[in-house]
């Protein structure tokens, strides 16, 4: 009885494997995941990728003005932007001309940019050749020049540039001469008025220049004014005069220079004055302006 016993049990075995196999079977067809080769182990999970870290756009935002300001004028340089150079790089332009950008270059377009897409930025700005428009006759159509005989020296190419330069240049000069003359009557008439009028509102440089004399116990003579630069600007005519004053301390008389730069208009736009040293500043201002120079 007892070896009969042993006998059935192994007899059993191959059956029971074969239904636990089964059973195995059945349960990779349900449940594909649960199924592995390990004799039934539970598999170990797949490590996860590490988070992709959140693109950096504040730190541009928050960059000193100085910074912002100059991606402004990259983005100009590249054709991109037209508006103010203020440092404002959430402004509806300044988003619209980095959106622009970033799809010419095959970043995400969200109209902010990124340490690396800022720099990429003034780099690419870096590498635009100046250019020096020569501005035409408002309305006219620019006549196209004669090209010059192979035989033409750089003496006669350069005599012909001079010309073109000349008549540029008395085409502008009403419009220049008559807006100096208006300054200078504002400029009179503040004097007159004793530190009143719209000379010192538009230009706030000058009223405290002004002020700075009368407290010293200076007073104010003659008036001569000179256009320095004259131009068409990204909201109108743009003008920079170079005015000098003879004041009078007591017996000893000493003229005093100030540069005036404006955007004609009523009343003027972008108005600021400079001491006649400061050529860096003038410079700038007209770069802001996108003044293209009918003068020089």
């Amino acid at each position: 009885m007892r070896c009969a016993g042993l006998l059935g049990l192994l007899l059993l075995a191959p059956g029971m494997a074969v239904a636990q196999s089964a059973g195995e079977v059945e349960r990779c067809f349900q449940n594909p995941a649960g199924c592995t080769s390990n004799g039934g182990a539970s598999p170990q999970a797949a490590p996860r990728p590490a988070p992709t870290p959140a693109p950096d756009y504040a730190s541009v935002l928050k960059s000193p003005e100085s910074e912002r300001r100059k991606l402004q004028e990259s983005l100009r340089t590249l054709d991109k932007y037209n508006g103010p150079i203020d440092g404002n790089l959430q402004s509806e332009a300044s988003e619209k001309a980095i959106t622009d950008w970033q799809k010419g270059h095959g970043y995400t377009p969200v109209g902010k940019l990124t340490p690396t897409e800022a720099v990429t930025l003034n780099n690419e700005a870096a590498k635009v050749p100046i250019k020096r428009i020569n501005p035409s006759a408002a309305g006219a159509t620019p006549a196209t020049p004669p090209s010059p005989p192979a035989a033409t020296s750089n003496a006669e190419a350069l005599k012909a540039l001079q010309a073109r330069l000349a008549e540029r240049r008395k085409a502008a000069e009403p419009k220049a001469e008559a807006a100096v003359q208006a300054l200078v009557r504002d400029l009179k008439a503040y004097v007159a008025a004793d530190g009143k009028g719209v000379a010192g509102d538009q230009f706030q440089a000058f009223a405290k220049w002004y002020a700075d004399d009368k407290t010293a116990g200076r007073t104010i003579g003659d008036i001569a004014p000179s256009v320095e630069d004259y131009g068409e600007a990204g909201s109108g005519d743009a003008v920079t005069a170079q005015v000098t004053f003879q004041t009078k301390q007591g017996d000893v008389n000493y003229p005093q220079c100030l540069m005036f730069a404006w955007v004609e208009g009523n009343p003027r736009k972008n108005a600021q004055a400079f001491s006649c040293d400061d050529v860096a500043a003038v410079e700038k201002w007209k770069t802001e302006q996108s003044l293209k120079s009918a003068w020089r």
